[in-house]
């Protein structure tokens, strides 16, 4: 397994493969990988074939965090990841620098963005205003670098995951983009870097979110009208708030296809909601 900190050696080591006609998955992450990550990195690897190479990128960007958010304390292990991506079978290691992926940002003298306005105004977009111009940036800067035939992304960031396919087909990527379902542990709890971040008795309230989106699927799937959204929300908010360390950031019912919000919920929709456990802010989305 090969490690590239170079954005200039990174792009041409993927312009040679690609001269070679040798396909190239790509899994972004920011590092501190887990068993959802590593599932990523076999979707990658069934997609490319035996012939193909997989790049997974390691990099925590800084655009994508808000001035209050958790950057400096975002988990990070270097040695743990790589150990993990040789392990995995993982050709490339991308760990670029700010300093190179930003150019002189620092001194703010950096000032190319790439935003999606229509699927990032709610939800995430909505809770964290600068959020997915972060991501649409980076993760346009990334398949510019790896120019990958196919990138692999996690459905637990579904929002994300629909704005990455959209800016895809506007900008005229010429890749795919494969969405992997959601990592669970035992009890159901979505895997994230942050769950590192809970206490031992925090982790135990940190599963209601999973409750919650399986409490409205039985809701949705047993009612024989479509639900109230709102009374919906209120119900699942008092369920979810009913842990002392649970806070409600926002539960939103919609569209799969275009994110729009839904007043009243049926089967086929999809439910997304952001809570704080302590000062953890967990995310977790599934189909009703």
């Amino acid at each position: 397994m090969r490690v590239i900190q170079s954005l200039q050696a990174m792009q041409r080591q993927a312009l040679k493969w690609r001269a070679e006609r040798r396909t190239i998955g790509f899994v972004p992450t920011m590092g501190y990988l887990h068993e959802g990550h590593l599932s990523l990195v076999r979707r990658a690897r069934r997609a490319v074939g035996p012939n193909g190479v997989v790049v997974v990128s390691i990099y925590v960007n800084p655009t994508q965090f808000g001035p209050q958010e958790d950057l400096a304390r975002y988990p990070r292990d270097l040695p743990r990841d790589l150990q993990l991506c040789r392990g995995a079978g993982v050709d490339v290691v991308f760990t670029p620098s700010d300093e190179a992926m930003y150019p002189g940002r620092a001194t703010g003298d950096y000032s190319t963005y790439v935003v999606e306005e229509q699927l990032s105004r709610g939800m995430e977009g909505a809770s964290r205003p600068t959020h997915f111009r972060g991501v649409t940036t980076v993760v346009a800067k990334l398949f510019l670098l790896v120019q990958p035939h196919v990138a692999v992304f996690g459905e637990k960031d579904y929002q994300q995951a629909a704005i990455i396919r959209r800016m895809t087909r506007d900008l005229n990527f010429p890749l795919r983009i494969v969405v992997a379902p959601t990592c669970r542990e035992a009890d159901g709890l979505a895997m994230s870097s942050r769950n590192k971040y809970l206490t031992p008795e925090q982790r135990q309230q940190a599963v209601c979110l999973y409750r919650a989106l399986c409490h409205a699927r039985e809701i949705v799937r047993q009612a024989p009208h479509p639900v109230d959204a709102h009374q919906l929300r209120i119900k699942l908010r008092q369920e979810i708030e009913a842990r002392p360390e649970a806070r409600v950031d926002y539960i939103e019912f919609f569209d799969p296809d275009t994110l729009r919000p839904q007043a009243r919920v049926m089967p086929g929709h999809r439910m997304a909601l952001a809570v704080w456990v302590g000062t953890t802010r967990l995310i977790d989305n599934a189909a009703l």
